[in-house]
């Protein structure tokens, strides 16, 4: 009898990093394990991770302890890349401790398990890590959403609207192969179930229904911020708000309590599991321009985005670009609510058609389908 394929995925959450990644990486597991494949996590345990959460989707898990430190380590978070000092990267805290550390603590476990395929998505790691663990392997995929840095991959998954392969040629062996762009969004199946409905739905746009999901931590309270701008917005009377945060948002008490004093009916959502009906049922959302996007998108709603960490840069600028959404800023956010007064019907429209073209929901399939081309082995 032919063993599972056994595949590894080194990605965390925190209060930092979010909770995306995790959730992009869930979505990945889940399609691999529906094929009879063995998915085992490592994750650090970050304040904020979502372990249990993986473990209660049934897949096995090793937890890293935290790292303290120093400074002269963090400041040595760095590598030499095309011949000048840059960060391996910027992001080198998001994996608490250096990347030498992280290989060593991972070692043991893959030469236990022997991975087909080891998966990551992290963005403090980087070709050295990747080297330091390559006999531990037969393949392995990245995913990204940079492009900054160097990467010993065969397989590389960047889900950023208008990425192009130039971005990433010289950062990867030339057998590599590159998945880029929307269509390849990691989305949960249910995205693909509802998006007839939710685009049948978009044919007499009306704005009757709000969803605001600014990520699964909001650490810096911006949803809170966002209601109290919404008190001073002239918006119909029987206007509904839902909004939907993680169980592990530190400010979800303050948002709770601001909910009970909206003048306009607000529902709040936690630990949703049925995020593609919400959005199905809405008529605008306010999202953080992280991988919600492509959710949203692929629904055809109609989205107004912001900006809550840099690496949500690329995406604000490429959708702006080509008018598929509407960007509101951070520091002038009070100003830029009073848009939604202005919301009609036809610029519903002509958001929910440019979106809806982005992404078909069948991203998942072209990743697992990839891995198992890569290995010339049947899907």
């Amino acid at each position: 009898m032919m063993c599972a394929m056994k595949v590894v995925i080194r990605v965390d959450a925190s209060l930092q990093i979010g909770t995306g990644h995790v959730m992009r990486c869930l979505t990945l597991a889940e399609a691999l394990k529906k094929q009879g494949r063995q998915v085992v996590f490592i994750c650090r345990e970050h304040t904020g991770h979502l372990m249990d959460v993986i473990q209660q989707k049934g897949f096995d898990l090793y937890a890293l302890p935290c790292i303290e430190i120093s400074d002269v380590e963090r400041r040595g978070i760095e590598t030499k890349q095309e011949g000048k000092t840059s960060r391996a990267t910027c992001y080198g805290d998001w994996l608490g401790g250096t990347q030498e550390q992280d290989s060593q603590a991972c070692l043991s476990i893959l030469n236990r398990i022997q991975p087909t395929w080891l998966v990551v998505d992290h963005y403090a790691i980087d070709e050295n890590w990747e080297k330091s663990l390559q006999e531990t392997y037969q393949f392995l995929m990245v995913v990204d959403d940079l492009a900054n840095r160097n990467h010993l991959c065969d397989l590389l998954l960047d889900q950023t609207y208008g990425r192009k392969s130039d971005e990433y040629v010289r950062r990867v062996p030339e057998h590599c192969t590159l998945l880029l762009g929307a269509q390849n969004a990691l989305l949960r199946p249910e995205f693909l179930q509802w998006r007839a409905c939710s685009l049948q739905r978009r044919q007499s746009p009306v704005f009757e229904k709000l969803l605001i999901t600014l990520g699964g931590m909001d650490t810096h309270n911006v949803t809170v911020r966002l209601l109290n701008a919404l008190i001073h917005c002239s918006l119909p009377a029987h206007l509904e708000i839902t909004v939907v945060m993680g169980a592990n948002a530190p400010n979800l008490p303050l948002v709770l309590a601001r909910a009970e004093t909206m003048p306009y009916s607000t529902c709040i959502k936690v630990g949703v599991t049925n995020m593609a009906e919400l959005m199905t049922e809405s008529d605008l959302v306010i999202s953080a321009a992280g991988a919600t996007t492509w959710e949203v998108a692929c629904l055809g709603v109609p989205l107004i985005l912001l900006q809550l960490a840099d690496n949500q840069a690329t995406i604000m600028t490429k959708l702006s670009a080509i008018q598929a959404v509407l960007v509101w800023g951070i520091k002038q956010l009070e100003q830029d609510v009073q848009m939604l007064e202005k919301i009609s019907p036809p610029l519903l429209k002509r958001l929910s058609n440019i979106l809806a073209d982005l992404s078909d929901a069948k991203g998942v399939e072209r990743v697992v389908n990839a891995m198992a081309q890569t290995q010339r082995l049947p899907v």
